[in-house]
C-alpha cells in the first residue's frame, strides 16, 4: 500500500510525519530475536507515533509514558479493548476488558485462588513435576525445549488450577497459539470460536456440579449482586486459558534461551543459587511478552501528541523493559540491577494475577534445571526461533548439553 493511500484513512489529528505502516506482527528479523526486533523499531521511531493497521493506534514508545498509562484506567480504559485488533461478537475477555469498580467483581475469583498459600501448593506441585521431566531429558544429551519442557510444567499446573483434562492439553495449545499468532485475522478468529466451543461445555458442567476447582469459582462468582451470566463466564474462562496455557511457557523459553546463549551468566547462578530470584526479575525486564491495547476515555495531550476519545493505545512491555531512559545499557542482563518497576506483568488494577505463580514456576525450573543440567547450549547446527504477536514467544528452542559416557 503506497503512503498516500494510507495516510488518506487515518484520523485528522494525526501528524501525518508520526505514521508507521510497519507490521507489527511481521518485523524484520523478528524470528531471529523478537526483543532486538522491537528494540530496533524503538529506537528508530518518537515517543509516540501512529500504526494505521487494524482500525489505527497509537504506539507508546518510552518507558515513562507506559509506566504512566499501564495503570491509569480513568484515561486509558480496558474496557472491551485490550485485543489488538478488536474481535467483534465475542465475550469480554474478563477481568482484564473490564475497568474498576466493575472489574474488582471479576477479580476476586482469580485472587482467592492465586493466594500465597494457594501458590505454594502449586509450587510444590510444580517442584516435583520439574524434577521428573528433567531427570527424564539429562541422559538424551538434547531436548527440543518447548515441547519437552516449557509447554509441559507450566500448562500442566495450570490445567490442575482449573481441573480440565490433561488430555485435552495439546489441542489448547494449539487453539492458544493460533488465538494469538495466527498469521491471518480469520485463523484467530477461528481459533478463537474453538476455544470459546470447547469452554461452552466446561461451563456448562460447572454450573451443574461445581467443585473448588478455578472454572467453578468464576461460573459462581458475584457481580454486583448477582451471580455472573454466561457470557461473562465464558470470557473469564477464556482468558484464563490463554494466560495459563501460553504466558509463562513463553517467557521460560525465553529465559532458557538467553542461559543457554550466556554463559558466564549462567555459571553465576550455578555458583550462587541465591541470586535466581533477582535473576528472574531482570530476565523478566529483558524479556517481557505482552502488548495491551487501551481506549482513550477523554481528548487529551499525552506523549506531545495530542489524543482523541476513542483513540486506541499499543501498550508494549517489551519496549519498557528495552528503553535506555529507564534501564542503562538495557540489552544487557545484570543480576545485580534494580528491576522492581518492571512491566512484565503490567501495572495498576490490571496487574497479572498469576504473576507470583509466574514467579515460581520461573524460578523452580532455573533452579532444578542448574542443578542437574549446568552446562548447556543451542544444540549445533540450529537455532532458536522466536514468534511476534501480541504475546511474543519462542517457536523452537533446541538445547544440547554434554552427557556421562
Amino acid at each position: 500500500m503506497d503512503r498516500g493511500t494510507i495516510l488518506a484513512g487515518i484520523p485528522a489529528h494525526v501528524p501525518p510525519a508520526l505514521v508507521r505502516d510497519i507490521d507489527l506482527f511481521d518485523l524484520p528479523g523478528e524470528h531471529e530475536d523478537v526483543h532486538l526486533a522491537w528494540k530496533k523499531l524503538q529506537d528508530s521511531s518518537p515517543d509516540m507515533w501512529f500504526w494505521p493497521r487494524h482500525g489505527g493506534y497509537w504506539v507508546v514508545n518510552r518507558a515513562a509514558l507506559l509506566a504512566e498509562a499501564f495503570p491509569d484506567f480513568e484515561r486509558f480504559s480496558s474496557d472491551r479493548a485490550i485485543s489488538i485488533p478488536a474481535v467483534p461478537g465475542t465475550p469480554a475477555q474478563l477481568p482484564i476488558d473490564a475497568d474498576p469498580p466493575l472489574h474488582g467483581f471479576y477479580r476476586r475469583p482469580l485472587n482467592v485462588a492465586m493466594s500465597p498459600r494457594a501458590v505454594r501448593t502449586y509450587a510444590a506441585e510444580a517442584r516435583a513435576l520439574a524434577i521428573e521431566l528433567i531427570d527424564a531429558l539429562k541422559p538424551r544429551g538434547e531436548c527440543e525445549f518447548v515441547a519437552d519442557f516449557a509447554r509441559h510444567l507450566p500448562m500442566t499446573i495450570f490445567l490442575r488450577l482449573v481441573d480440565l483434562p490433561l488430555e485435552d492439553r495439546e489441542r489448547l495449545i494449539e487453539l492458544a497459539d493460533q488465538m494469538i499468532r495466527g498469521g491471518t485475522q480469520e485463523a484467530k478468529y477461528a481459533a478463537l470460536q474453538g476455544t470459546y466451543a470447547y469452554l461452552e461445555e466446561w461451563v456448562k458442567r460447572r454450573r451443574e456440579h461445581p467443585g473448588d476447582d478455578l472454572l467453578s469459582r468464576i461460573v459462581q462468582m458475584q457481580v454486583e449482586g448477582r451471580t455472573a451470566t454466561h457470557e461473562e463466564a465464558l470470557g473469564e474462562c477464556a482468558l484464563v486459558l490463554f494466560g495459563g496455557l501460553d504466558t509463562v511457557a513463553g517467557t521460560m523459553s525465553f529465559v532458557a534461551r538467553f542461559l543457554a546463549t550466556h554463559p558466564d551468566h549462567r555459571q553465576q547462578l550455578v555458583e550462587d543459587p541465591t541470586l535466581i530470584p533477582a535473576a528472574i526479575e531482570e530476565l523478566l525486564r529483558r524479556h517481557s511478552i505482552p502488548t495491551l491495547g487501551r481506549k482513550v476515555t477523554r481528548d487529551m495531550e499525552f506523549g506531545g501528541v495530542q489524543l482523541k476519545q476513542g483513540d486506541r493505545l499499543m501498550l508494549v512491555a517489551p519496549l519498557h523493559g528495552l528503553d535506555e531512559r529507564a534501564w542503562a545499557d538495557s540489552l544487557n542482563v545484570d543480576f545485580k540491577r534494580k528491576t522492581d518497576t518492571h512491566m512484565a506483568f503490567g501495572a495498576g488494577p490490571h496487574k497479572c494475577p498469576g504473576a507470583n505463580l509466574a514467579r515460581a514456576e520461573l524460578q523452580i525450573f532455573v533452579e532444578e534445571w542448574l542443578k542437574r543440567i549446568p552446562e548447556f547450549g543451542i544444540a549445533p547446527g540450529m537455532q532458536a526461533e522466536t514468534l511476534p504477536g501480541q504475546v511474543l514467544g519462542v517457536a523452537r528452542l533446541p538445547l544440547a548439553w554434554p552427557t556421562q559416557a
